[in-house]
């Protein structure tokens, strides 16, 4: 017996042509914004990878200077001569003599530093956390253009400089990867965080306490540290919400 096959005729209503021009326009923004984020996150990626390369440049180019400076200087030597009378001879011999001192100078307040694309900054020495392979020059920020410092590395945030006594503090961006302060949420009491100032000297500080603030808190910039150096890192949560701050003084 032959069978006949009979298919029904499917209409296509107005309601189902909306919906499908709907599902294409909804398509179509999803592959555009899918691209979109794709793009933005390479050139997020290929910023901060520049970015890291002139903060090395800068690291590279510091030339710390000597702690004492020699200059040679006159002294003027007096001799008086007294002769066998009790009276002193008025006509002394005078003699300028050129004499070699080496005295100690202050720190500089910073050093000029020219990036290779011209760009001018101006460091004040250097950080290192070697537990989580952290090495940056430290910049000197300025109020107009502490923004874009920030992207390059780490700046001083408030207090004296490296190695003064009081509480040196230092910010930096957590961009959740290796670069800056990521890592140093993952400090514990008892961590190395190494400072070198323009002499070339290193102090070594000992964390012992880390914890998390709004943004608004400053209390961490207090430099009320009894006549003793500490350091003060400051940096973002991975969600940028808060911040984490990360405390630490001389090891002596």
């Amino acid at each position: 017996m032959n069978q006949i096959l009979v298919s029904k005729k499917l209409y296509v209503t107005p309601a189902m042509k909306r919906k499908k021009k709907i599902f294409k326009l909804e398509f179509a923004l999803s592959i555009i914004s899918l691209i979109s984020l794709s793009t933005y996150g390479i050139y997020a990626m290929y910023d901060r990878n520049k970015n890291e390369q002139v903060s090395q440049e800068i690291l590279s180019a510091i030339e710390y200077q000597d702690q004492y400076e020699t200059v040679e200087e006159q002294a003027k030597i007096i001799i008086m001569n007294r002769p066998s009378e009790d009276k002193i001879n008025v006509d002394s011999i005078e003699d300028i003599l050129t004499v070699t001192i080496t005295r100690e100078i202050d720190v500089p307040d910073e050093q000029k530093v020219v990036a290779a694309d011209g760009t001018v900054y101006y460091t004040i020495g250097q950080i290192n956390i070697p537990k989580i392979s952290c090495s940056y020059p430290i910049l000197s920020s300025k109020e107009d253009n502490y923004t874009t410092l920030l992207k390059i590395a780490p700046c001083k945030f408030w207090g004296p400089n490296p190695n003064e006594i009081g509480n040196f503090c230092i910010v930096g961006h957590n961009y959740r990867n290796s670069q800056f302060f990521s890592k140093v949420p993952s400090l514990e009491n008892g961590d190395i965080i190494q400072i070198t100032d323009l002499f070339g000297k290193t102090i070594e500080y000992e964390v012992y306490d880390k914890y998390i603030v709004d943004p608004t808190n400053t209390e961490c910039t207090s430099q009320l540290t009894e006549g003793r150096r500490e350091i003060t890192l400051i940096t973002c949560t991975n969600d940028n919400k808060q911040r984490v701050v990360v405390k630490a003084t001389e090891k002596l």
